[in-house]
């Protein structure tokens, strides 16, 4: 069986589009071949700045010879539609079978196809491969039709088999496939045959060009530590840095530059930020003192002079981006001491966050508001709390993250340091970000945490108060993260946030606050409105300021004015309002969906959540995973199980009993009405789990609830043993069903049991 080697050789492929390459060539040629029949035991695909490549190996010989049966019209039906069947098969009247079916005798062609060498079938896909690529941009060159990333020069393309190897023949453009290709650009430039993968990586080699990227990453990354090693420094990891600059260089050579004094102190972040996103170097950092002091640059060749030229021009450039970082920082840091914090977020007054939510200046007022409220259940001080949502988000406003985005929160901390805050307000500037992602720590200082969820929590409300609310896969606003940052910085830390509460306060404030805003964000359109109806802007504006203050009378919220219109007593407005209740339900209905999803990724099954989920107290979050957590490991023992099934038999006799009776035997169980010792045993069994459940539920201790609940697992199994509950005798049965009951109330207590699943 062959195996296949195929590469494409061009100018500089982006480093973004590398590895998105070479698995869309491994995927259009691999799925092509086995469409037209062709099978292979393994294939691996490779990119270098100027190459995609692509190893098959044991690919078959050829297709295999197919026949295929066609059922046609009835025999004796017109000729038009014989002839039509027979022009679709290609055989002549002759070659047709007939054969027997359920309405009689039908037309059968029986189609041999045969089978195809796999060069040829290769050659055909491969090309429609090359001229269908999906890059991302791609460009034409020449007077050529062809498309690719940039010019494309070669390609090779070789089957290979025990007698020795074959070049697949087809032309592109002009561009015939060969054996032959080309090293390093400048070190190797040559073109040089080759006979099969393995000849091929190895001539690659010593032409100066290493084929896998990941080799290319891992040579990088160990070059690197060891000359910082050498220097008594630490490399700063950046994993995505050294995935884009191996795919930058196909023959890398790792140099350790200097960093300027003058630049030295500058903050870390702003050094490594700077030397990153400009000149993709990576930080080398004293471990003493925790400051960037020199940085690693990679180049694609070996010199005379060992880079010292290289490294010359790289410092030369890097001097003259680092004195712009440093006229940054040195004139944020003079507003800040000039103006304070405060002053530096005074301009986010004119800065929109999002048309229906105003500016960041009018988010940050809610935020205080909302972080005030907050600080006493995580704490906090409300007064320092609010201090820092005031200026959490002032660096917006500052040159250097205006400079590099990716640095708002981080400057924050500094300009709060430099400006004489206290360290847990300069804290919160960028702790209140967190979590980012699924695998970011999350704030712990109770001033962070306060403001954290003061932004989380607000962005919530107002977005889905304005009807901006996720949508299968689309979340322009990162909702779904907010809501698992909210529930992430609350668990983690164990502090109790009732969310229905702090909900509905932001929900009435934006009752409050926005009813008129959302008029004046489209006023022009309704005053040009009103006006081809005949009343002035007075008229309009009076009516809709009282009916902002009508409707946030009633807790409802004007999500637009969607137009004016002309009654008899004067100019009127169709309103979209949310009602604020309505909106608490839903924003938490959220909230519990994704914790679903959270807690589903830990190993906890969703039914078990919604018998949390039906207890009072569902909006503390914490509380709820803490009773979610103890149910699904009581249910893993054995007598969690067990007793699940005991529940569910006492729960459909007594419902059963109370919907045929008419009554809820819900009182009077006496244990003198006992017939039997399994009877007795289970008043008693329950008398004291109920002394330990009732105190352990208010103490929330989840765990030792259901450790008490799991005693009565053995009295239950017991008692619908020896026990004949539907017996003649009046008296017995409504005080066993009254037994049943406390059963039911006793598992009740801790969890819905009824919603688990089974």
């Amino acid at each position: 069986m062959p195996d296949v080697l195929i590469e494409l050789l061009s100018e500089e492929i982006p480093a973004r589009m590398q590895a998105r390459a070479s698995d869309d060539l491994k995927r259009l040629v691999t799925d092509g071949l086995v469409e037209a029949g062709l099978h292979y035991a393994h294939a691996a695909a490779f990119a270098t700045p100027r190459r995609l490549a692509l190893a098959i190996e044991g690919l078959s010989a050829q297709s295999p010879t197919l026949t295929e049966e066609r059922k046609g019209p009835k025999v004796g039906a017109p000729q038009k539609a014989i002839d039509g069947f027979l022009r679709s098969t290609g055989l002549t009247p002759d070659a047709l079978e007939t054969r027997e079916d359920k309405k009689g005798a039908v037309y059968i062609a029986r189609i041999t196809r045969a089978g195809r060498p796999a060069a040829a079938i290769l050659a055909e896909v491969l090309e429609h491969a090359i001229r269908t690529f999906p890059w991302p941009k791609s460009m034409r060159w020449g007077a050529g039709s062809l498309r690719w990333v940039r010019p494309l020069h070669s390609i090779l393309c070789l089957m290979t088999t025990d007698a020795g190897a074959e070049v697949v023949l087809l032309d592109i453009d002009g561009i015939r496939s060969g054996d032959t290709t080309r090293g390093h650009r400048f070190m190797a430039p040559e073109p040089f045959a080759v006979s099969g993968f393995a000849d091929y990586e190895a001539k690659l080699k010593k032409a100066r060009v290493v084929l896998d990227p990941a080799a290319r990453a891992a040579t990088i990354e160990h070059e690197a530590r060891a000359q910082a090693f050498a220097l008594g420094l630490d490399l700063v990891e950046d994993k995505g840095l050294l995935a884009e600059v191996a795919g930058l260089v196909e023959w890398p050579v790792v140099l350790v530059g200097e960093i300027g004094a003058d630049f030295l102190d500058l903050p870390p972040e702003v050094l490594q930020t700077s030397m990153k996103e400009h000149q993709k170097f990576f930080s080398l950092r004293d471990p003493k003192s925790g400051q960037i002091v020199r940085f690693v640059t990679v180049a694609n060749r070996e010199t005379r002079d060992h880079g010292a030229t290289i490294l010359a021009g790289n410092q030369k450039v890097l001097a003259a981006r680092l004195s712009d970082a440093k006229f940054f920082w040195e004139n944020d840091l003079r507003n800040v001491r000039q103006n304070g914090l405060e002053g530096m977020a005074a301009g986010l007054a004119n800065v929109t966050f999002h048309n229906k939510l105003g500016s960041q200046k009018d988010r940050i007022s809610r935020i205080e508001a909302l972080a005030r409220e907050i600080a006493p259940m995580v704490g906090a001080k409300p007064d320092l709390a609010a201090e820092a949502a005031r200026v959490a988000k002032a660096d917006l406003q500052s040159a250097m993250v205006g400079e590099f985005p990716e640095l708002q929160g981080t400057m924050g901390v500094y300009y709060a340091r430099a400006a004489g805050l206290p360290e847990p307000v300069a804290l919160a500037c960028k702790a209140h970000y967190q979590p980012l992602g699924p695998s970011d720590d999350v704030p712990t200082d109770p001033v962070s945490v306060a403001v954290a969820l003061a932004d989380k929590l607000d962005t919530l409300t107002w977005l889905f108060a304005k009807d901006e609310r996720p949508t299968g896969s689309k979340d322009p606003f990162a909702l779904r993260r907010a809501a698992i940052g909210v529930f992430r910085a609350a668990n983690e830390n164990g502090f109790r946030v009732p969310l229905a509460s702090i909900i509905r306060n932001s929900a009435l404030r934006v009752a409050a606050e926005q009813n008129w805003q959302s008029y004046i964000s489209r006023a022009n359109d309704i005053w040009e409105k009103g006006k081809a109806l005949g009343f002035d802007r007075s008229q309009i504006e009076e009516t809709a300021a009282r009916l902002a203050t009508e409707a946030a009378s009633k807790g409802m919220i004007i999500s637009h004015y969607p137009d004016v219109e002309a009654a008899s007593t004067g100019p009127s407005f169709n309103l979209h309002a949310v009602d604020v209740d309505s909106l608490v339900v839903d924003l938490l209905a959220f909230f519990h969906d994704r914790l679903k999803v959270h807690l589903r990724d830990q190993g906890i099954r969703h039914d078990v959540i919604d018998a949390c989920l039906a207890m009072p107290n569902s909006d503390d979050l914490t509380l709820l995973v803490k009773r979610a957590e103890a149910l699904a490991a009581f249910l893993k023992t054995d007598d969690g199980e067990n007793l699940i099934q005991g529940f569910k038999r006492a729960y459909n006799i007594l419902t059963q009993a109370e919907a045929k009776d008419g009554v809820e035997y819900s009182f009077g169980a006496d244990p003198k009405f006992a017939e039997t010792d399994s009877e007795r045993a289970l008043f008693q069994a329950l008398d004291a789990a109920d002394q330990v459940i009732a105190p352990a539920m208010e103490a929330e201790d989840f765990a030792r609830a259901m450790q008490a609940m799991a005693t009565l697992r053995a009295p239950i199994d017991a008692f619908f043993t020896d026990v004949q509950i539907n017996t003649d005798n009046d008296i017995l049965r409504r005080n066993r069903l009254n037994l049943l009951h406390r059963i039911r109330a006793s598992c009740l207590a801790v969890a819905d049991l009824t919603r688990l699943e089974g």
